[in-house]
């Protein structure tokens, strides 16, 4: 079946692998996609072309789509997460004068309290967006009292050496990019704080899926076997070259390839595992007990009810789509759609309809542990 064109909108961050290697390795043609990829240089941007109806689908920052849901972001109209795109790929780095004071740091809660006490009582961090998942993670860590600063990305480092900010976090390749000017030291991967993080889904505005069931489901397809692909063993050099193109990132592939390949090096060591992931561990399934987690974290930050918060982030977490559509791409899906987050310290082995699928861990730095209140 010919789908025809689909446009979808990206920001330049090597977690849009998979909308690109979907349109550069031939999956979306596969599935009768003339896939049209339209480059956003911030998050504003990409929410204005889904605000017009000049895309279909997003790249979108996971925390995005769940303040629309609660109202926080009234500008974007309300969107679905029908999948997940990637889990992990955000940096942590410090400036040099903060790195300078702090003492030998051992582990995430041990570095938790000595950033604080090297800072003072102002710690201005710099994340890409408010609802991101990087600010996320920097309140989970450091606590109440922070300042979050919005920088794009490409700017993360110049604001670090000009002293606009202390410490950010910023998803790759942002973060090799500082690290190679040599403006700061990079402390952390975002894995430290989260072993899973979320960072990013494929958005579309709400309605669209259901509306276009055909266009929908050869997109999940073709992304998902996008995702498959990258985590492949041998594939991440090849998707550098891919994304190092003037048309994609514009940034050298031993750039690229050192984000995608776990070659950044880190003073606090994560968890066992990948630094990026796109397929394996059920990273691309959209539990909808994430979406819940993400809007109590939000609820929190922002003093609204917790549990209107989560019905709301979780209802946008299309697990019945996701279903619907990745049965015919051979995915095995889990046996339920919600679960508790961050009891998971291993590879742990759930019931699923194929009887394969191992997901991966999922703790918290700190032991939290988050029962969504939710059906």
């Amino acid at each position: 079946m010919s789908i025809g064109t689909l446009r979808v909108a990206w920001v330049p961050l090597t977690d849009a692998a998979p909308v690109i290697i979907a349109r550069e390795m031939g999956f979306a043609a596969a599935e009768g996609i003339a896939l049209e990829l339209v480059q956003a240089r911030s998050w504003a941007l990409l929410r204005d072309f889904l605000a017009a109806g000049a895309v279909e689908a997003a790249h979108m920052l996971a925390p995005m789509a769940v303040a629309r849901a609660m109202g926080l972001l009234p500008s974007l109209p309300p969107v679905e997460a029908l999948m997940v795109l990637s889990h992990g790929g955000q940096v942590i780095g410090a400036s040099a004068a903060l790195a300078r004071d702090l003492p030998r740091l051992t582990d995430a809660a041990q570095a938790a309290g000595a950033i604080r006490s090297a800072a003072g009582p102002r710690l201005r961090i710099g994340v890409p967006f408010t609802f991101s998942t990087h600010a996320l993670l920097m309140a989970r860590w450091l606590g109440p009292g922070i300042e979050i600063r919005t920088v794009p990305p490409p700017q993360m480092a110049a604001a670090l050496a000009g002293k606009e900010i202390d410490l950010f976090c910023v998803g790759e390749p942002w973060g090799t990019v500082a690290a190679e000017a040599g403006v700061g030291t990079i402390l952390a991967s975002g894995r430290s704080i989260w072993a899973a993080p979320p960072e990013k889904v494929l958005a579309a505005r709400a309605g669209w899926a259901e509306a276009r069931p055909e266009a929908a489901g050869a997109l999940m397809r073709a992304v998902w076997r996008a995702g498959r692909w990258l985590d492949g063993r041998g594939n991440r050099g090849i998707a550098a070259e891919i994304l190092s193109r003037p048309e994609y990132l514009g940034l050298p592939a031993e750039t690229l390839e050192a984000s995608l390949t776990d070659r950044t090096a880190f003073v606090l060591a994560p968890p066992p595992g990948p630094f990026f992931t796109f397929h394996d561990g059920a990273a691309s399934f959209p539990w909808r007990s994430t979406g819940a987690l993400i809007a109590a974290q939000l609820a929190r930050r922002f003093d609204l009810p917790q549990e209107p918060a989560g019905r709301a982030g979780a209802a946008i977490f299309r697990t019945d789509l996701y279903r619907k559509h990745m049965r015919a791409a051979g995915a095995d899906l889990p046996g339920a759609s919600m679960k508790v987050e961050g009891t998971l310290a291993h590879p742990t082995a759930v019931a699923s309809e194929r009887g394969t699928m191992i997901l991966a861990p999922d703790r918290f730095f700190d032991g939290w542990i988050f029962d969504p209140p939710v059906d």
